[in-house]
């Protein structure tokens, strides 16, 4: 027998709601939280209402939220839409994710990290820029050791 838990949100809840121009189209992505600090519902809007893209994101959304509301882990909730291909894609206004496949590639790399801790987010490999860059710089220097130490080797035989 399975039990089911679920969540309900408080009737006063917090979130912020960011705002992205993906190409040509702006989303708007609102991530409100439960009372303990956790990422309990989200919602999408995108474009004009009742067209097919409005629908489709307002059901992932859908989809997210229940997701959360019967306690699924948010890493696994948004792995399946890291990466997805469709237009909208391209580059973003959003500093930190510069660009992205899709609307769900972004909406999933935005609450990624707003919500989740460095380490889950590099097992899905999401990075802001800031630390793509950091890590590039890291690896950059390794290189460069390894080469000086190559080359010392090389030369002093």
């Amino acid at each position: 027998m399975v039990v089911v838990i679920q969540r309900h949100m408080p009737r006063r809840r917090s979130g912020h709601t960011t705002t992205v121009t993906i190409g040509p189209e702006r989303f708007y992505l609102t991530a409100n939280q439960l009372t303990d600090g956790s990422l309990g519902e989200v919602f999408i809007h995108w474009g004009k209402y009742g067209t097919s893209g409005a629908g489709l994101v307002t059901s992932y959304a859908i989809a997210l939220s229940v997701g959360l509301q019967h306690q699924v882990p948010l890493a696994d909730l948004i792995r399946p839409g890291l990466d997805q291909l469709f237009a909208p894609h391209g580059h973003t206004d959003d500093p930190e994710i510069p660009r992205v496949r899709s609307a769900v590639d972004y909406i999933a790399r935005r609450l990624a990290i707003d919500w989740l801790p460095y380490p889950e987010r590099a097992a899905l490999g999401v990075y802001t820029l800031t630390e793509r860059v950091q890590d590039a710089s890291t690896w950059m220097a390794a290189q460069a050791a390894s080469y000086r130490c190559r080359t010392q080797t090389f030369g002093s035989t």
